[in-house]
């Protein structure tokens, strides 16, 4: 089977479902509009590119100069031509999903990622027109969670095939590994790019918060990822004076995430808004036997049970994600609990082999359907 994928070729997700797919024998052509990293990629997975600055490719969602994005339809035509895809699957339902529908190819699939059904769409009567055009036009869209699911039939009264971002438990599993950290601390972390809705300045905050009640408590926050709001945060550290006690890593690979959650004891995601509608992190976290905590926005009440996998807690709300730590620091058997029950979770419903297989099947249906 010759699969046709439009995608962000910077994202890990992307890397992971071509890579994956064309593990199975799947033919894969990857045309994406910005700069890419050959080695990310199998060897003999096809890729092109527009090659659009990432000043315009990673700004805000609707902004006017993506319209640059047309420029790649003949290309992009060019390739159907040539490679005879058998289907077309856009990552990204504004972006890559409007440049699918406009080849006007069948079966063209779309899965939306998040903001582009939660966000975009509401920005302005021009940008949910455009959601209802695309999404009329898809044989099929695929979301991450049941809250997205929800959000799509709302805006457009289309349904959705539900398939997460899979996690790789036989790479995110509990593990023994160099640490940075000295084996005293107790190290409270987070995955995630360093942007307002990830409400990681609530996490420094209840961090600061836990180092005055208990001064000689021997804990740590690691931070990993990179993002504009990295210097606003160590400004924060700085007035907070908990500098020292704060490590923010910068950008990661993917490819090197699993190592950094086996550094953590107990993972942290208090975003701040609906927009967050998975968590593939949180689920890696679990993976790795670490009990979680998590606000109670978008998707994340969805993979997480309270008190039975990780801790709920209000958004924007330091004093009460403190409580949440402060009880998972002072019962360890709490924390093994909660740790081997999200990795119980995520075996169960994410699997990522099981996510690769789900995918698979729809290919072969609209395929067969041709």
């Amino acid at each position: 089977m010759k699969i046709l994928v439009l995608a962000d070729a910077q994202s890990s997700h992307t890397i992971k479902w071509v890579n994956a797919l064309n593990n199975r024998d799947i033919d894969i052509f990857l045309y994406t509009l910005c700069s890419f990293d050959r080695k990310c990629f199998n060897n003999n997975i096809k890729i092109d590119s527009l090659y659009l600055e990432d000043e315009i490719t990673n700004n805000n969602v609707g902004d006017f100069r993506k319209l640059k994005y047309l420029k790649a339809l003949p290309k992009v035509k060019a390739i159907i031509k040539k490679f005879k895809p058998d289907v077309i699957h856009a990552h990204y339902l504004s972006s890559y999903g409007l440049l699918g529908i406009l080849t006007r190819f069948h079966p063209i699939l779309i899965s939306a990622w998040g903001i582009d059904i939660i966000g975009f769409p509401q920005r302005s009567i021009f940008h949910n027109i455009l959601t209802k055009f695309i999404c009329r036009r898809a044989d099929e869209i695929m979301v991450t969670s049941e809250y997205m699911k929800k959000w799509l039939v709302k805006i457009t009264n289309r349904t959705a095939i539900t398939i997460p971002f899979g996690i790789d438990t036989k790479l995110f599993l509990p593990m023994k590994n160099f640490s940075i950290f000295s084996g005293k601390n107790i190290v409270i972390g987070t995955v995630k790019s360093l942007r307002e809705q990830y409400g990681i300045e609530y996490l420094i905050r209840a961090f600061s918060s836990l180092k005055k009640k208990h001064p000689k408590l021997a804990i740590k926050l690691l931070i990993v990822g990179s993002g504009q709001l990295k210097y606003k945060l160590i400004e924060i550290s700085n007035s907070l004076n908990i500098a020292e006690h704060i490590h923010f890593t910068g950008y990661i690979p993917h490819r090197e995430i699993h190592k950094y959650h086996n550094m953590i004891d107990i993972f942290v995601a208090v975003s701040t808004m609906d927009e967050e509608t998975f968590g593939v992190a949180v689920l890696e976290a679990s993976a790795c036997e670490k009990p979680v905590v998590v606000s109670s926005v978008g998707g994340l009440i969805e993979i997480i049970i309270d008190n039975q996998t990780g801790i709920i807690v209000p958004p924007k709300n330091s004093e009460k994600t403190c409580e949440a730590i402060e009880k998972l620091i002072f019962n360890p058997d709490l924390r093994t609990t909660l740790g081997k029950s999200g990795r119980e979770r995520v075996k169960k419903f994410y699997e990522w082999d099981y996510c690769v297989d789900n995918m698979i099947a729809i290919y072969k249906k609209h395929h067969l359907s041709c």
